[in-house]
């Protein structure tokens, strides 16, 4: 994978780049090896650190290096769902700021996207875990047990608190964008989304919902796969 976007960059961009891979999981070792081969080079980019590793990983490189410092696994995925939901939008003349969105997958991924589509003039957005909706009214987040990154996300999506899992919530989306695991999106949950739904179901290889099943209930179909139409993979 990382030999690969290294060709992307070069094919791309024209920009030089070569994957450097750490024995280590450990954040102060990630940091510190990062920390002390920047010099060399002009960015950096990371990828596969998983949450909430990462978010302290790239908030501490960017704190004390001079060079960029990009969670590809975060800011990679965002900006190709922006893309993809910019493109989308043209299709179904609906303005940004209107959408009602499901994120399923609270995660790096998933936050970043929050966190970009909130730029972009997105309110309404409800996110999923494994234990249903977030929100302040969540039993984890009353009694202090949540993580951090999803305090974040209860205190500051979710407005209306709503409850239970994300086939009852996605009731009324505009957008489903998941980042989770193979086959949690029911078929016949996407009959309670509003008109012309927009799916982008990014489990990789499976994805929430297969395009097939998925066909006649939405407007836009979009997976993380390249061997089916609309491919959003960062």
């Amino acid at each position: 994978v990382m030999e690969g976007k290294a060709m992307l960059f070069k094919e791309f961009a024209g920009v030089d780049a070569f994957p450097i891979c750490l024995d280590t999981n450990d954040p102060d070792r990630i940091v510190e090896a990062v920390r002390l081969i920047a010099p060399t080079f002009g960015g950096i980019n990371l990828e596969d650190i998983s949450a909430p590793r990462c978010f302290e990983i790239e908030d501490r490189l960017k704190e004390e290096l001079d060079i960029p410092v990009f969670h590809d696994d975060q800011h990679g995925t965002a900006v190709v769902v922006m893309a993809a939901l910019f493109n989308s939008l043209k299709i179904v003349g609906k303005p940004i700021e209107s959408l009602r969105v499901l994120v399923l997958g609270i995660g790096a991924a998933g936050v970043a996207c929050t966190k970009m589509m909130q730029e972009s003039g997105i309110q309404e957005i409800i996110g999923c875990d494994r234990k249903g909706a977030i929100s302040v009214d969540r039993e984890d987040y009353q009694d202090g047990s949540m993580s951090e990154i999803k305090r974040w996300f209860a205190e500051n999506t979710n407005p209306e608190r709503l409850a239970g899992g994300p086939n009852e919530v996605i009731a009324g989306c505009d957008l489903f964008i998941g980042l989770s695991g193979p086959g949690l999106l029911e078929p016949d949950s996407l009959g309670k989304m509003a008109a012309d739904p927009i799916v982008f179901a990014m489990a990789n290889p499976t994805p929430e919902v297969m395009p097939e099943q998925a066909e006649s209930y939405v407007r836009i179909m979009a997976t993380g796969r390249s061997d089916y139409p609309n491919q959003i993979n960062n």
